[in-house]
């Protein structure tokens, strides 16, 4: 199938002059395969999905994208239409997510897009491109939290004590109450939307926390309360799980929609053997990203995300980004980019 004369994509450009806070803008724009990044595997784009960094991106600001102009969109899936190297070949169904994609090279936010065959994988058997994108880095962020805290207790030190995530109604927090309800364990929420209590309970989370129940545990060591967490906060936030953790407890550290600070003490490393687990989504190893998304596709099939997820189009991007930006967005939003 080859690649039509001009496709749809999202393109940010930098602006002559910036506007405070703002360095680019984004907009629909037509390109030709021949403004396509080097790399060998060509992709039909049919969904992509939208993160909290793609808000930052959409919305100009600064520090997401590294070069312009670019596609912007850090997830993608679809299906190969030409292909090179590690054995990818037409139509394959394939996921990319990481690498840089959507910051350094153009992303999933195009009708084709083209990366290096070391990249991408393969969608798991049973699964399609709307799941693989209903996961997303969010998604794929979250399995990977959990895995962090199974290899964490591989010497008897295991998850038998409740599970705290926290911004458990984002992305990552949605994902990662399902996984580790599905996996069962006790799971504990905690929200700055008690509105959205009963959505969590659906999740499988037993015990929903306001935001401010976390954040105000202040001092250097709390009572001993969660075996462990999964934190997408940071800031204040992280530092009040760090002493409430049990000993030997540990926390995934994979997100910062509160603060990127992180004022506390080592008491809770030193004098209860609590770990710092931090998670790297971009430049995961392949295997383990290989067995991340084996696991997504096994504890997380499609009728399972299906009530975390809602779809829409490219054109819908510039208003989802604000919206996710505000945190008026729960679960999942995948874009679907190819048209009917």
């Amino acid at each position: 199938m080859p690649i039509p004369p001009q496709f749809r994509a999202l393109q940010a450009t930098r602006l002559k002059h910036t506007h405070p806070g703002q360095g680019h803008a984004v907009e629909p724009a037509l390109l030709t395969a021949a403004e396509l990044p080097p790399g060998d595997v060509t992709i039909r784009v049919t969904h992509s999905s939208l993160n909290y960094k793609d808000g930052l991106a959409l919305q100009g600001r600064p520090g997401i994208l590294k070069t312009f102009p670019i596609v912007p969109g850090i997830d993608l899936a679809g299906e190969v239409i030409e292909g090179s190297g590690e054995g990818f070949g037409p139509g394959d169904q394939v996921v990319v997510t990481g690498w840089g994609i959507g910051e350094s090279i153009s992303g999933g936010y195009a009708e084709y897009a083209r990366v290096q065959s070391g990249w991408v994988e393969p969608l798991p058997h049973g699964t399609d491109a709307a799941w693989a994108m209903a996961v997303g880095t969010a998604g794929f962020t979250a399995m990977l939290a959990v895995l962090a805290l199974e290899r964490h207790t591989l010497y008897g030190s295991a998850l038998d004590g409740p599970v705290l995530v926290t911004g458990a109604t984002g992305g990552v927090g949605s994902v990662a109450v399902s996984l580790l309800a599905t996996a069962g364990h006790e799971v504990h929420a905690s929200t700055g939307k008690q509105q959205e209590a009963d959505y969590l309970r659906s999740l499988g989370a037993s015990e929903v926390l306001t935001r401010e129940e976390v954040s105000r545990l202040n001092r250097p060591l709390e009572s001993e309360r969660w075996a462990a967490a999964i934190d997408t906060v940071g800031g204040s936030t992280l530092s009040g799980v760090m002493s409430a953790l049990r000993r030997q407890g540990a926390v995934s550290v994979c997100g910062l929609a509160g603060s990127a600070e992180l004022t506390a003490t080592v008491f809770p490393l030193i004098l209860r053997g609590v770990s710092l687990l931090g998670i790297d989504s971009v430049a995961c190893p392949r295997p383990l990203r290989r067995e991340a998304w084996q696991r997504l596709a096994r504890d997380l099939p499609a009728e399972r995300l299906a009530p975390i997820t809602r779809t829409y189009g490219l054109d819908d991007l510039p208003q989802l980004s604000r919206r996710i930006l505000d945190g008026e967005l729960r679960g999942r939003s995948v874009i679907e980019v190819a048209q009917p």
